[in-house]
């Protein structure tokens, strides 16, 4: 099956994530398409398949007989994506096309002449991940059936549950047994990220007091309004769609309320942790001042972190962020390494001593109904990953 072909397959299953059903993985899809997966990866020819009650995949491509005798200290690389896709579109009973760049007015120009994969714009497409599966999948099998190519050993790991923020939840780093790991998770052909936000969850909770508004006066407490008053008083400008680049935000993702009981969601993101810190105490600040305005107890707030920048883990093993370059580079490929604005598996990933920086996978327009992924940067990241595994094994 080429690579096309197997994309278009992946995208057949509905693997929405859901961060409201407690389970993992999140939702039944998830584990229906890990099967699949499973079953594939022993049908290629990789060994020690396995998939646990929680929907993770490990498997290994073992080492080239010569190497494994010899036993020349070559690093057991990992590559790893996720399955799940965002639950910010459908991604059920996905329509998927391929056209020419040309034919959709929402791909960028730089395109031009190339076959596109695209949806009906009803759903998102799935790029974000089974784009970096599919190219995981296709170079395991053609490093199976070319063993002329001799190699180290390779480990591959598929997540559930990565868009809603649960992707590394119950990942067995040690049993996946790797020096170091790429997740095929980025965008556009070059990425190359090894920065990515800090971030957090926050929940405020407003009480109020509903009376009849005949007579509300100096009774009622609108919790809707006391609300409304949190989140203006957070910086204007300080939101995704007025950031960029290393910039961070307080992003608002979620407002559901009554006169009597009224909840706020927000994510925190920034790069540089001190920041970060501070704008965790600044919704603190900002929920004591509601209380001591209203009265104690009339908000509270949860905060939980989610994932650091892995910047620190990998600075002190940027050789792998060379060797991923050159890996671009070698099959031309421009690097274009630039900072996550979000996060990946690899990010906590590489907190739990696993350090895994990010490589594009090759889609645009990510957690929407206009996703698409062009076929030359599909093929270009599984090249990618067999060029990485070719220069490791020489190293």
């Amino acid at each position: 099956m080429n690579i096309t072909d197997r994309f278009l397959k992946y995208v057949s299953f509905c693997t929405t994530s859901d961060e409201n059903t407690g389970m993992t993985p999140s939702t039944p899809g998830q584990m229906e398409f890990a099967k699949y997966l499973a079953q594939e990866l022993k049908t290629i020819g990789l060994t020690e398949v396995s998939l646990d009650e929680n929907g993770y995949i490990m498997a290994t491509l073992p080492a080239s007989e010569g190497l494994q005798v010899t036993g020349d200290g070559l690093p057991v690389i990992g590559f790893i994506a996720h399955m799940d896709t965002s639950p910010d579109a459908s991604g059920k009973h996905i329509k998927a096309s391929i056209v020419k760049a040309e034919e959709r007015d929402y791909i960028d120009t730089r395109y031009a002449g190339q076959d596109v994969i695209v949806t009906d714009t009803t759903t998102l497409l799935g790029a974000d991940d089974k784009a970096g599966i599919a190219e995981i999948v296709t170079a395991m099998e053609y490093l199976v059936q070319h063993p002329e190519i001799k190699h180290g050993k390779v480990r591959v790991g598929f997540t559930p549950d990565e868009e809603i923020g649960q992707g590394a939840d119950h990942f067995d780093v040690k049993a996946f047994g790797c020096d170091f790991a790429y997740t095929m998770d980025g965008g556009a052909i070059g990425e190359l990220e090894f920065e990515n936000f800090n971030a957090a969850s926050a929940k405020i909770k407003v009480h109020g007091l509903n009376v009849h508004p005949g007579y509300g006066y100096h009774k009622m407490r609108n919790s809707m309004r006391i609300a409304y008053q949190i989140a203006v008083m957070l910086p204007r400008f300080q939101t995704p769609e007025h950031t960029q680049g290393y910039e961070g935000f307080y992003h608002l993702v979620g407002m559901n309320g009554t006169v009597e009981e009224t909840t706020l969601s927000y994510i925190i993101r920034d790069h540089d942790r001190t920041q970060f810190e501070y704008r965790k105490r600044e919704l603190e600040h900002l929920v004591r001042k509601i209380n001591t305005e209203f009265g104690e107890g009339t908000a509270e707030i949860e905060i939980k972190d989610q994932y650091y920048n892995m910047r620190e883990m990998i600075e002190p093993v940027m050789h792998i962020i060379d060797l991923a370059k050159e890996a671009m580079t070698a099959v031309g490929v421009t690097p274009n390494v630039k900072p996550i604005r979000g996060g990946t598996d690899g990010a906590r990933l590489s907190f739990e001593g696993l350090p895994c920086p990010n490589i594009f996978a090759g889609g645009e327009n990510f957690h929407s109904r206009y996703e698409y992924l062009p076929v030359p940067s599909l093929e270009a990241a599984e090249q990618v990953i067999l060029e990485i595994i070719k220069k490791a094994s020489i190293c």
